[in-house]
């Protein structure tokens, strides 16, 4: 139980760090799921892909090769 809190705050942490880089907190996602729960994982995965196919291609953090003369 402990240890739930723990992936609690550093989620919090983690998504206020990738909105400060710019990266839309749409494509992060965080949900317990039990092992037991196969269907509700099923669904959480849908969901979330559906959400990440909406904020489209990421266009942060992408290296783009220099052009050379």
């Amino acid at each position: 139980m402990e240890g739930n809190y723990y992936a609690r705050r550093k989620f919090a942490l983690f998504k206020n760090l990738i909105e400060y880089m710019g990266i839309e907190p749409g494509r992060l996602h965080f949900s317990w799921i039990s092992s037991a729960e196969a269907g509700k994982f099923v669904q959480v995965v849908e969901e979330i892909s559906e959400q990440v196919r909406q904020c489209g291609p990421a266009r942060r953090l992408i290296k783009t090769i220099p052009e050379v003369a």
